[in-house]
């Protein structure tokens, strides 16, 4: 999985990249402030999001995602983005398909990038 960081306000033109890999994310720009910037959005913290998809049955309020995982990296990008003026979309790897067949979803679409990204 791969954010695209661009100036919030400003032109949608990629100012940075954050590829994500299971021991951390590399972090690319072409000044050093941007990629100090990304580096903080992504400092290993936990995120905590309301998202009622990652709660347990009957519970309410937030969940806490733990550094390391893709749905950490795409929280933290999404959520952290904001306070350092930068804005954030999500583009596919630079490689080919995952291999998702929806008639066979057996396997969440994130599963699948998360197993995709682990085996290369």
């Amino acid at each position: 999985m791969r954010a695209e960081f661009y100036r919030a306000g400003a032109s949608t033109q990629a100012v940075g990249w954050a590829t994500w890999a299971r021991v951390g994310v590399d972090v690319e720009s072409k000044d050093e402030e941007t990629a100090s910037a990304i580096r903080r959005v992504f400092r290993s913290l936990p995120v905590a999001v309301d998202d009622p998809a990652l709660r347990s049955a009957g519970t309410a309020g937030p969940v806490v995602l733990q550094p390391g995982s893709l749905r950490w990296f795409t929280a933290a990008a999404t959520t952290r983005s904001e306070v350092e003026g930068l804005g954030v979309r999500f583009v596919a790897g630079e490689t080919g398909s995952v291999g998702w067949d929806p008639a066979g979803a057996y396997r969440t679409f994130q599963a699948v990038v998360e197993r995709d990204a682990t085996t290369r």
